[in-house]
């Protein structure tokens, strides 16, 4: 029974993106029904349509569809990509913040027969689903932004992200390109074993989205252009202001330590007066969870922070290693974020600088609409 159900739901699909859906205890009756027809009938029957429709679109269009996988900037990179490349024709490129396993192929479905590029972020959680992206998908180019420690619990280890997010970029043949961070080791390494045309860029997201505009021939002043009126995906590293006239660097979509470390260190050179951070809990750690706390800790310590919150239960790894390294920073640690307010309302004046960032299910984007009224 269950290589029949593996069968229809796609045979690329991992076990944890079949059984595991989410719950249906806050749904309506009708919800329910509805959720349930979705993910058993019409999703399987839009994946295999849309499969059906890309491998015509590229048989018989010159579509260029491009992949664009990593453990941070994804989301940003797409955006980029998408605003430069509509420049030399239509652009069809997977919104942010909407779960991808349903979302490439809603948008693989939208686009029309003269679509010229098609960018698809590629982010995976569980073992085997760049398999199933590529098995919807085969594309001409393909873009690796970073590899970091990211949902190491199921993907055991940085070994294991690499190793899965990698398959995009082996999978090219040698007619395609793959676009990869030449700041990363663990890409260089992964040079040899890819049969596409490699192009190195440096470190950021824009270089990655400059570097794949430049490929297709969009020009200097169409990228610059490009790049300054993206559509930045929301709750990453957007700037807001409180009543106070306090400045809030929001970056609460998602966290990990690298890009949480990252963060940081773009949020000292913003800053210009006292420094606030609250910062929840990274989950999906597995056996890293400590380990990566701490190390978040570590730089925060040396960050001249005068207040940090932690929220979650992990956060007490990160608490903890800022306590160790500078007794100067005032440490709070909460468990859930409606407790967060309370504690952070009454520290903030007109030139206090807050960082909010944390895991997207410890709801940290609620503090923010809080703190800045919308």
């Amino acid at each position: 029974m269950n290589a029949i159900i593996k069968w229809w739901m796609t045979p690329k699909l991992p076990p944890e993106d079949i059984f595991d859906f989410p719950l249906l205890q806050n749904k309506s009756i009708f919800g329910k029904g509805f959720h349930l027809i979705s993910h058993w009938l019409i999703h399987p029957f839009k994946r295999r349509l849309a499969r059906r429709y890309l491998k015509l679109l590229q048989s018989y269009t010159k579509i260029t569809v491009i992949g664009v996988t990593g453990s941070a900037g994804k989301s940003t990179t797409v955006q980029m990509i998408a605003s430069i490349l509509r420049q030399k024709g239509k652009t069809v490129a997977t919104p942010p913040s909407i779960d991808p396993i349903f979302n490439v192929p809603n948008t693989i479905l939208k686009c029309p027969p003269w679509t010229k590029f098609l960018i698809l972020e590629m982010s995976v959680e569980y073992p085997g689903e760049m398999d199933f992206y590529l098995w919807l998908a085969k594309p001409d180019i393909g873009v690796i932004t970073n590899i970091f420690p990211t949902h190491t619990e199921f993907l055991k280890d940085e070994e294991g992200v690499l190793k899965e997010k990698s398959k995009l970029t082996i999978s090219l043949d040698e007619s395609s390109f793959a676009v990869l961070n030449q700041d990363d080791k663990r890409l260089r390494n992964l040079a040899r074993k890819i049969r596409a045309r490699i192009i190195w860029f440096k470190a950021d997201n824009a270089a990655a989205a400059s570097s794949v505009g430049k490929l297709l021939g969009v020009s200097g002043d169409g990228i610059s252009y490009g790049l300054k009126n993206y559509n930045r995906p929301k709750h990453r590293l957007e700037i807001k202001k409180h009543k106070s006239g306090a400045v809030i660097l929001d970056d609460s979509y998602n966290s990990n330590p690298e890009a949480a470390i990252l963060t940081v260190n773009y949020f000292n050179q913003l800053a210009k007066g006292e420094k606030i951070a609250v910062l929840g809990e990274m989950l999906e750690l597995g056996g890293y969870e400590e380990e990566g706390h701490r190390k978040l800790g570590e730089v925060v310590a040396k960050s001249n922070f005068a207040v940090v919150i932690g929220v979650g239960e992990a956060s007490k790894y990160l608490i903890d290693e800022i306590n160790k390294n500078n007794q100067a920073i005032k440490t709070y640690l909460v468990s859930a974020e409606d407790e967060v307010f309370p504690i952070l309302e009454p520290l903030i004046s007109k030139k206090t600088y807050i960082l909010i960032k944390g895991s997207r299910s410890i709801g940290l984007d609620k503090l923010v609409s809080r703190l800045s009224g919308y």
